[in-house]
């Protein structure tokens, strides 16, 4: 910028003395752009006069000739002197340049080229819309019951004298701390074999299951997912590269046999065997072990998902597939959002040891390190018993509102709806009667419209267009209260109209 340039931080105006336009005009054009262009909105107050001559090093003369200018001609009200704004009612033109320049601009934004990457990815899950929404979102927890006055006293705690080690750098795998009451967790209630070595904290478990396909997989390998399934997960993968083989799911869990038989040389299976989502069901011993008997021939790794089981209503929770694993073949993935708060964003993976230093090593590509804030907060919140005590109450008070859910299809959707009780989960498959006309995608469609989440069941499937007759609804995150004002409105939205 030549030395005779001045520029106003407040208003981007800049001014050119050997122009041949006066300094009047170049200010009056600028700000009058700014509003054109929408960077100023209706109702934005203007600088003061005295601050913008003195930051433009003009005359204020200056400056009030061209404030005057834009009130005469309908962009600013207000006297000058006692706060100039940007016009609420704007001149015809203006609205018309406005409208103009918006259409230009949506039509160059939707001519770039997009990667057949994007093309492949199924359709973005609506969250824009719906993320205020609470009924009957699968996945969601209970906020009210989280202990925030334990939680902000350890994060604060903590970081009024943070260890400098901290501030400066991270471990590439996380909080050692944290792994270390990870892996004991684990071990304890699940049945895991695994140190802290073993435990890798992820800003949650999607960025898990990224680092996991991004290690394992190359472009064009063949992996096992399961059918219905996630599509998080099936995005994930097919990010990566690979070729989906869409493997049904029974009353056992997921068909090992089919899975051989469409692709016995997959490099990878994705399996969610504590409590298979959606449908709940819990793989048997015997699928355990022959989808474990196939890692171990062919070299093969299995991914186990095990993203809500620790609400598990009676008995103790079951013991996890990577707790049969002798040869090193599955890898583990939890997260703790599901049972503290979603925005936590902390989840972890734990590995076989000869994945370790390869997963690193991707990691140290694209992540460096996992965000250290929360980490030592969460490693004594579950050290000192907090987490076990949280997770008690949510399983008593998940469990009482499966219960209620199911009454509340009972008595409100007679007719229309019918669920069936699961020993573990956050959600349950409500499938329709038979005297109920609509596709689940139509129920799912008029639930959104109604101000509900209620996915289609069909959507889970490799083939959405097959209508499933069920949707899923999530009743962790609703009170008693709420699942009878949900369901009212739901049996209303699918009721005869």
């Amino acid at each position: 910028m030549p030395k005779n340039r001045q520029k106003s931080p407040l208003l981007s105006i800049s001014i050119d003395r050997e122009a041949a336009e006066s300094l009047q005009i170049q200010i009056f054009e600028q700000v009058r752009g700014a509003i054109l262009a929408g960077r100023l909105a209706p109702g934005t107050r203007l600088p003061a006069s005295r601050t913008l001559a003195s930051e433009l090093k003009v005359s204020r003369n200056t400056i009030l000739a061209a404030f005057e200018r834009l009130y005469a001609e309908g962009y600013t009200e207000g006297q000058i002197g006692s706060g100039t704004r940007v016009s609420r009612v704007l001149p015809e033109d203006l609205l018309s340049a406005r409208r103009q320049s918006t259409a230009m601009t949506t039509g160059q934004m939707t001519s770039g080229k997009l990667s057949k990457l994007t093309a492949a990815l199924s359709t973005r899950r609506a969250i824009d819309r719906s993320a205020h929404r609470r009924a009957f979102r699968p996945g969601l927890p209970d906020l009210d019951s989280f202990p925030f006055a334990i939680w902000s006293r350890l994060v604060g705690r903590f970081w009024r004298n943070p260890p400098k080690e901290l501030v400066f750098s991270g471990d590439l795998s996380g909080y050692r701390p944290l792994r270390d009451v990870v892996a004991a967790y684990l071990g304890a209630v699940r049945g895991l074999n695994c140190t802290g070595e073993n435990v890798i904290i992820t800003s949650g478990a999607q960025q898990a299951l990224d680092l996991i396909a991004r290690t394992v997989i190359d472009p064009g390998d063949k992996v096992w997912v399961e059918n219905p399934g996630y599509s998080g997960l099936r995005n994930t993968l097919k990010a990566a590269g690979a070729e989906l083989v869409h493997v049904p799911v029974d009353r056992q869990g997921v068909s090992v046999q089919t899975g051989i038989g469409l692709a016995p040389d997959a490099v990878l299976a994705a399996v969610t065997p504590s409590h298979q989502y959606p449908l709940g069901v819990t793989m048997s011993l015997s699928r355990r072990l022959e989808v474990l008997d196939w890692a171990q021939d062919r070299g093969a790794w299995i991914l186990e998902d095990d993203y809500d089981s620790d609400f598990r209503y009676s008995g103790r929770p079951l013991s996890a597939l990577q707790g049969l694993d002798r040869k090193g073949r599955v890898i583990y993935v939890g997260t703790f959002s599901k049972i503290l708060f979603p925005t936590l964003r902390l989840g972890y993976v734990v590995l076989p040891d000869f994945l370790i230093d390869p997963f690193l090593r991707v990691r140290s590509a694209l992540d460096d390190h996992p965000a250290i804030a929360l980490q030592p907060a969460l490693a004594e919140f579950i050290e000192d018993g907090h987490f076990a005590a949280h997770l008690r109450r949510l399983r008593h008070l998940y469990g009482d509102r499966q219960k209620f859910l199911i009454n509340a299809v009972a008595t409100q959707g007679a007719g229309l709806l019918e669920v069936e009780p699961h020993e573990a989960g956050m959600h349950l498959v409500a499938r329709f009667a038979e005297s109920q006309p609509l596709s689940d995608r139509q129920v799912a469609e008029r639930a959104d419209r109604a101000g509900l989440v209620a996915p289609a069941l069909s959507g889970y499937y490799a083939d959405p267009t097959v209508d499933r007759r069920a949707v899923v609804l999530g009743y962790a995150g609703l009170t008693e209260a709420e699942i009878v004002q949900a369901m009212s409105t739901l049996v209303t939205a699918i009721g005869p109209n």
